[in-house]
């Protein structure tokens, strides 16, 4: 179902077709609005759905453990592979699999999202990642702590909060939100912030207001981004577990 899409970068745009939906970036660091990011944007907008987000203060990070989202890559889905394999057969270009249409064994992020260069995939000593776009360390902080496990699952192994990219910046990144981490590729801003906003609004997670004020702040140079849509279910097949 996630096969077959591919993600461009075209002058200042980045194009990305999927069963996500797609995407085109602009520069988030051009000429545009007043650097504050005024509100405001068309209906189905990014911009537009900032607004949309509930502004509370960040909470206390304590009880935080990856093992609150379930198992790593877990197949919620039920399509017979893990989610990350799932990741980058919709993300990688020359896709080789071992043993079916499962296992991905090679392939180029071409380019990668974050630096704009391309990345060789090899299984074993790969410097490509799956970056949960909303860290589920900072999801964890704005409102995943009290939610059901089945709904921590879902977030983990969302599509929609999934992406291939080099290891190197998004290990960089750490649980940063748009107003401490940006890609270092000005042409995917747009898309990197309106699909944050996405998954925030999607599952009900809270923004700071100076995370609220950098997405506003972004989606201003570029208010016809649309707010992405599509991924998973916002609750995990009952079989899965987690703490």
């Amino acid at each position: 179902m996630l096969g077959g899409a591919r993600r461009r970068v075209v002058g200042c745009g980045v194009v990305l077709v999927a069963v996500l939906g797609g995407l085109t970036a602009c520069d988030g660091s051009g000429d545009g609005e007043a650097e504050g990011g005024a509100p405001g944007g068309r209906a189905g907008s990014a911009l537009a759905a900032v607004d949309s987000l509930t502004v509370k203060g960040r909470a206390p990070k304590t009880g935080y453990d990856r093992a609150r989202f379930g198992s790593p890559w877990a197949d919620t889905d039920s399509n017979g592979c893990g989610t990350r394999d799932d990741i980058l057969k919709r993300d990688l270009d020359a896709v080789k699999f071992r043993g079916g249409d499962c296992t991905v064994v090679s392939g180029t992020l071409a380019p990668d999202p974050y630096t704009g260069k391309d990345v060789t995939f090899t299984r074993g000593r790969s410097r490509v990642d799956i970056d949960h776009v909303v860290a589920l360390s900072d999801a964890w902080q704005k409102g995943a702590g009290s939610w059901r496990p089945s709904k921590r699952i879902a977030l983990a192994n969302d599509p929609l909060n999934l992406l291939a990219v080099d290891a190197g910046p998004n290990r960089g990144k750490g649980d940063g939100d748009t107003a401490t981490w940006l890609p270092a590729n000005k042409s995917y801003r747009c898309a990197y912030v309106a699909r944050q906003v996405a998954v925030k609004k999607k599952y009900g997670l809270w923004v700071t207001a100076a995370e609220r004020d950098a997405m506003r702040k972004v989606l201003a140079r570029c208010p016809q981004e649309k707010l992405p849509g599509g991924g998973s279910p916002t609750e995990a097949p009952g079989r899965f577990r987690a703490r």
